[in-house]
């Protein structure tokens, strides 16, 4: 029997599950983060607080498990960077978060370089990836110690190694897609061609070994959170796809070993490096999910996510809601987008208001699954969803009738520590195949379209064109 702890480090909270190819989660602890949100679209966490919720969490989650631990496995935010000391391990700046923007002014620098950037490394030139905050760091904050994701400090504070994994490194805008290596010709656009770079890890492989969670045990299974979830919903085969509803909505589909280049604007990373091969997956993302509804309680529109089916409306009466609270991600990449409520009147109620959110919501998700169905040459025929925000009903059903596809709830509430204790196990046991390691799972709920194609197809337009317009008014406020 093996045990893997698994620890997913994310943007509002630590998870920690330990999971045994036997009992299946056997311990679950969690630990909350609080960014810190700043003027002039700075995000920021304490390192300090990650690290000790990695450790908190891990530990209390071994203790509850009662059982020896045979590997840990580690999922990161993504594009979260930190300078550090690499002799002593000491954070020298906070965390700049995926969501800050404050990099915007370096990527408008470099906008003549974004056809080449998207050709050669799969992505977007913007805020969003790892790149441009590592310069906005470099210039503002401190040219001391070495500049890398979360994850490369987090490991190096359990083992002392100095490593990154493929997913990771190909959120960054540093890494040569069709190689899966950094190119320096890269880092030297960015003002980046000094810094020591991570070593880049298969997320099959064992990249060192830990005391911090009891005896000494190795660490593998190292990946970006969202991969992670495209593995553990098994979406194993070109085009398969899933959609993570947590602080934000992420959608990735499986474009197998094909490195597709988005003809939508939309981004290509490395989906998993396992057993020699390099996977890929074509995504899109929208800013604000579980944020969005947060803001409908500070309101005291809401009491709680909890409340949400309870609350909302059976129609939105012509309430239209683009949720663009921290702008638009693809394919309009308007960084200054905000958010409108259209169709008002003095009949609206909150129970409008509240729908016409989580319309939003599906309708941004809708429109990255067209676009991706566009780079894949085929459109998608499920949907698996994950995340908290799938324990809405309402949300769920406007997805599949928006969408007009089937949307299968994930069975569990820890897609992300469960997709990276697959790869562990992969790592321990290199005969395993990955399909073996994540296993079969049955959908709690499956959301069939109830609204028809023409419906859906004349909502699809009129809210394309109500983002549309806050995309192009963002780009001139």
């Amino acid at each position: 029997m093996t045990a893997i702890l698994a620890i997913d480090q994310g943007t509002s909270g630590t998870k920690a599950i330990v999971v045994d190819d036997e009992e299946g989660t056997v311990a679950i602890a969690e630990e909350t983060i609080r960014p810190r949100y700043l003027p002039g679209g700075g995000v920021e966490q304490d390192p300090q607080e990650l690290l000790d919720s990695v450790l908190d969490a891990g530990r209390r989650a071994v203790q509850e498990a009662g059982r020896p631990i045979d590997c840990v496995a580690l999922a990161n935010q993504g594009e979260t960077v930190l300078a550090w000391d690499p002799a002593t391990g000491a954070p020298l700046t906070q965390a700049i978060v995926w969501q800050d923007r404050r990099a915007e002014g370096i990527c408008a620098e470099l906008a003549d370089h974004a056809t080449d950037l998207a050709r050669r490394t799969g992505l977007v030139l913007d805020p969003y990836f790892s790149a441009p905050k590592m310069a906005w760091l470099r210039r503002n904050l401190t040219r001391d110690g070495v500049v890398t994701t979360t994850d490369t400090w987090l490991v190096h504070r359990l083992t002392g190694e100095f490593v990154t994994d493929a997913t990771t490194a190909s959120r960054s805008l540093l890494l040569d897609l069709d190689s899966a290596a950094w190119d320096p010709g890269l880092a030297d656009l960015f003002g980046l061609g000094a810094e020591r770079l991570p070593r880049i890890a298969a997320c099959d492989e064992i990249v060192g070994t830990t005391r911090a969670f009891g005896p000494r045990i190795p660490v593998a299974g190292l990946v970006v959170d969202q991969q992670a979830a495209l593995v553990a919903e098994g979406c194993l085969e070109p085009g398969t796809a899933k959609c993570t509803y947590g602080t934000g909505a992420f959608l990735l589909a499986n474009t197998g070993l094909n490195p597709v280049r988005s003809s939508a604007g939309l981004t290509t990373s490395v989906a998993w490096q396992a057993a020699g091969q390099t996977p890929y997956c074509v995504d899109g993302q929208v800013y604000t999910v579980a944020s969005a509804v947060r803001w409908l309680q500070d309101l005291g529109l809401l009491g709680a996510a909890t409340d949400l089916d309870a609350l909302v409306a059976a129609d939105a009466e012509g309430v239209l809601c683009v949720p663009a609270f921290a702008g638009l991600a693809a394919p309009w990449w308007a960084p200054q987008a905000t958010a409108s409520f259209t169709g008002m009147t003095l009949a609206t109620r909150r129970e409008h208001l509240v729908l016409a959110v989580l319309q939003g919501i599906a309708a941004q998700v809708a429109a990255l699954g067209a676009l991706v169905a566009g780079d894949l040459g085929r459109p998608l025929t499920r949907l698996r969803a994950d995340g908290g925000l799938t324990h809405s009903a309402a949300l769920m059903q406007a997805q599949a009738d928006i969408a007009q596809i089937p949307v299968d709830i994930y069975p569990y509430a820890h897609a992300t520590p469960l997709g990276a204790a697959a790869l562990a196990r992969c790592a321990l046991d290199p005969a395993l195949t990955l399909k073996d390691a994540v296993g079969d799972w049955r959908p709690t709920t499956v959301h069939e379209p109830r609204w028809s194609a023409d419906r859906a197809e004349e909502f699809r337009t009129t809210w394309a064109q109500a983002a549309t317009a806050r995309a192009a008014k963002g780009d001139h406020s």
